[in-house]
């Protein structure tokens, strides 16, 4: 389990830190684009044309997302879809395996995915709609469990949107259904937070020890979901 941290989600996370690069293109990833008929092709023939259906419904949600005129409606939208047509289900449960981060077209797929996968489908979605990556950061928390005077704490991923570098973030998050700014959410404890650009580790001026295996499964998942149809230009 991860260490929890003692600083608030939302002083923690406005902090300027080191900012890691990842060993990928510059600008590769300044936008999501979806090639949605090879994306329908791929559901379909590997979950069935029931799930092909739920693909479309991602499409024409995402082009409303699109339009929306404000980034917060662009949340709005994609989380509520998010919470409508995936579940929770645990990663030993679904593959078999402790760690284990689904592309969109598996979460879509099964319907199914664990926080990771929650985190992952939002900021695919919300890029996608517009919002440019050093607006969103999936982030690593550990999450206290069973109410505020628990000692109880899980690793968990939420995905955070910044309106600007240094603002408090707003947190999507798969254990609940409300998006709410980090101060209303104590029983979040930062530890690291990345998106397609870079990593930041809390307040610290050398990347977290774990960071390294976390950034090479990212990059797995980004080399797989390209294959799927999705693609960052």
């Amino acid at each position: 389990m991860l260490k929890r941290l003692a600083r608030p989600v939302h002083q923690l996370l406005i902090i300027p830190v080191l900012l890691v690069s990842l060993a990928l293109s510059s600008g590769l990833f300044s936008r999501a684009s979806i090639d949605f008929d090879r994306f329908h092709r791929l559901i379909d023939s590997r979950f069935g044309s029931p799930r092909s259906q739920v693909s479309r419904n991602w499409e024409a949600m995402l082009r409303q997302a699109a339009q929306a005129e404000t980034e917060r409606h662009k949340l709005d939208i994609v989380n509520q879809f998010v919470h409508q047509y995936v579940r929770y289900r645990t990663d030993q449960r679904l593959y078999g395996v402790e760690d284990y981060w689904a592309s969109p077209l598996e979460t879509l797929g099964k319907g199914l995915g664990d926080c990771e996968d929650y985190a992952i489908l939002q900021y695919v979605s919300l890029r996608q709609a517009g919002i440019s990556d050093d607006r969103l950061r999936l982030i690593y928390v550990n999450a206290r469990m069973g109410g505020p005077r628990s000692s109880i704490t899980q690793a968990h991923m939420v995905l955070g949107y910044y309106a600007t570098p240094t603002s408090e973030p707003i947190i999507l998050d798969s254990l609940i259904t409300n998006i709410r700014p980090a101060s209303e959410r104590s029983d979040l404890s930062p530890v690291f937070s990345f998106n397609s650009e870079g990593l930041w580790a809390g307040g610290a001026t050398s990347p977290a020890a774990s960071s390294t295996a976390r950034l090479s499964r990212w990059r797995n998942l980004l080399d797989k979901i390209q294959q799927e149809g999705v693609s960052f230009q």
